[in-house]
């Protein structure tokens, strides 16, 4: 295990308290954005069950699609067309890897948080390629300073 795992680890648990957001947000696809290139912005959401992200083309050539085995057991998963806007709502509760398809490898993820739960053991351990699994710990670190 990481050395920074068991500080994110009891971040989310202790944050898991905190409000989620109700109702639909707004991610953009962008080349270009605060946290580097190739991003989502914002690149950590935090719903309430039942709660929605509508992915938008900030530029083109991207898309959304769910990460295998990023997911709550079960989930069927989505995956968006290339340059497609599209809405996606989180009905079950926990985390959940999103990529674009053509940047995957490199590192263009987000992490989506859905109701109060903690982040499960093995989150990570999908096999990725080193961007993304970097930029994952970088969006975790982050979430956990932010108190969310």
């Amino acid at each position: 295990m990481r050395l920074w795992k068991p500080f994110v680890l009891a971040g989310l648990v202790v944050s898991a308290s905190l409000p989620a957001v109700a109702g639909t947000i707004e991610v953009r696809m962008l080349n270009r954005g605060e946290h580097g290139s190739m991003v989502f912005e914002p690149d950590y959401v935090a719903l309430r069950p039942g709660g929605s992200i509508r992915f938008r083309v900030g530029h083109r050539s991207h898309n959304a699609a769910s990460i295998e085995g990023m997911a709550p057991e079960g989930y069927d998963g989505f995956k968006g067309q290339i340059d497609e806007e599209i809405i996606v709502t989180f009905e079950r509760a926990g985390f959940y890897g999103i990529k674009c398809s053509p940047h995957f490898g490199m590192g263009m993820v987000m992490l989506v948080r859905v109701g109060d739960t903690a982040l499960p053991d093995g989150f990570l351990d999908v096999d990725m390629p080193a961007r993304p699994r970097k930029r994952f710990e970088e969006i975790l670190t982050r979430a956990e300073g932010a108190g969310q």
